[in-house]
């Protein structure tokens, strides 16, 4: 049985629930960045490698032509083909810059959520949770509930579940498996006073 819900426990769920939020945009605009990335690089050339035509297509002119018409550059076939292969660098340039930074914010925060989720179940193993019930919490959940709305150990946030199991990012979704090693501030076993 779950045991009360302290204040501190309710504002670590507060921010594991923001950071976890924070997570989700910066997948986004990782997956925005790529996206970038891959048109950019279509509009250089799309299709065969010129060389490679050759090789399918045999050396005869007639159908390299045909490969050609199938196989082309829209930046080869702009009016100012200068120009836009400028745009097209500075496009990938953009989006480079783009993913790299959102992959250093995404890394930074990961470290940051880690280490919450360590308090976290720390600081509800403290309030007498068993840190198997502490790790399948819906963060979500307790952090969008009042302290008045559910007597202890009968909070809604509460899941039963397999050993080994974390809590779930998104509320409605199973817990996902745990990494077996995850560092813990207290020795393994029961909580002391059990």
């Amino acid at each position: 049985m779950s045991g009360a819900i302290s204040e501190s426990a309710r504002e670590l769920a507060v921010q594991l629930a923001r950071r976890l939020a924070q997570d989700a945009e910066l997948a986004q605009r990782l997956c925005d960045a790529q996206q970038r990335l891959a048109h950019a690089n279509d509009r250089l050339w799309w299709g065969l490698h010129p060389d490679g035509l050759a090789a399918v297509y045999g050396e005869h002119p007639a159908a390299i032509d045909v490969a050609f018409a199938e196989n082309r550059s829209e930046v080869l076939g702009a009016p100012d083909p200068l120009g836009a292969a400028q745009q097209v660098h500075w496009s990938i340039h953009r989006a480079f810059i783009d993913y790299q930074t959102a992959a250093e914010e995404r890394r930074a925060l990961t470290a940051d959520t880690g280490e919450s989720i360590r308090e976290f179940v720390d600081a509800l193993v403290a309030a007498g949770w068993t840190e198997q019930q502490a790790r399948n919490v819906d963060v979500h959940k307790l952090a969008h509930a009042s302290a008045d709305d559910h007597p202890p150990g009968q909070h809604p946030a509460t899941q039963q579940s397999s050993p080994g199991q974390t809590p779930s990012p998104h509320p409605g979704t199973r817990p996902q498996s745990s990494v077996p090693n995850a560092p813990s501030s207290r020795p393994n076993g029961p909580a002391p006073g059990r």
